[in-house]
C-alpha cells in the first residue's frame, strides 16, 4: 500500500470514527446494490448505528465507494449509502462502514 494510500485511509477511518454520537444496536438490514445490470442483495446486521449511518457486519465485502440501498427490517424504511471504510472480514463477516445519504428522519426509529 503506497503511503498516500494510507493517508487517505487513515483519514475515511477518523472520519467515519467522528461522525456523531453512536449507539450500539443490532439491526437486521437488507443491502441492496446494482451490478452488471442486475440488482442484487444481502442480509445483515448492524453493530452500531448513528444519524449519518452504521457499522454492519455483512456475508461479503464490497470496495470503498459502492453506491448501496439499505433496508432497515424492522420498519421497511430506505435510504441511498455509501460505502466508506472497509474493515476485516472475520468469522461472521466483513466490517463494514455505511454512511446514509438523506435518510428518513425516523430511519432508524431511534432519538440519538
Amino acid at each position: 500500500m503506497s503511503v498516500s494510500s494510507e493517508v487517505n485511509y487513515a483519514l475515511k477511518m477518523l472520519q467515519y470514527m467522528r461522525a456523531g454520537a453512536r449507539v450500539n444496536s443490532r439491526v437486521k438490514l437488507q443491502l441492496e446494490w446494482s451490478e452488471g445490470g442486475a440488482t442484487h442483495t444481502v442480509e445483515c446486521c448492524t453493530m452500531d448505528i448513528s444519524p449519518n449511518g452504521c457499522l454492519v457486519i455483512a456475508p461479503q465485502g464490497f470496495a470503498v465507494g459502492q453506491k448501496l440501498r439499505v433496508k432497515n427490517e424492522s420498519n421497511q424504511k430506505k435510504s441511498e449509502a455509501i460505502l466508506i471504510w472497509r474493515g476485516h472480514e472475520g468469522r461472521t463477516g466483513w466490517e463494514l462502514g455505511v454512511e446514509l445519504v438523506h435518510p428518513p428522519e425516523d430511519f432508524w426509529g431511534v432519538v440519538f
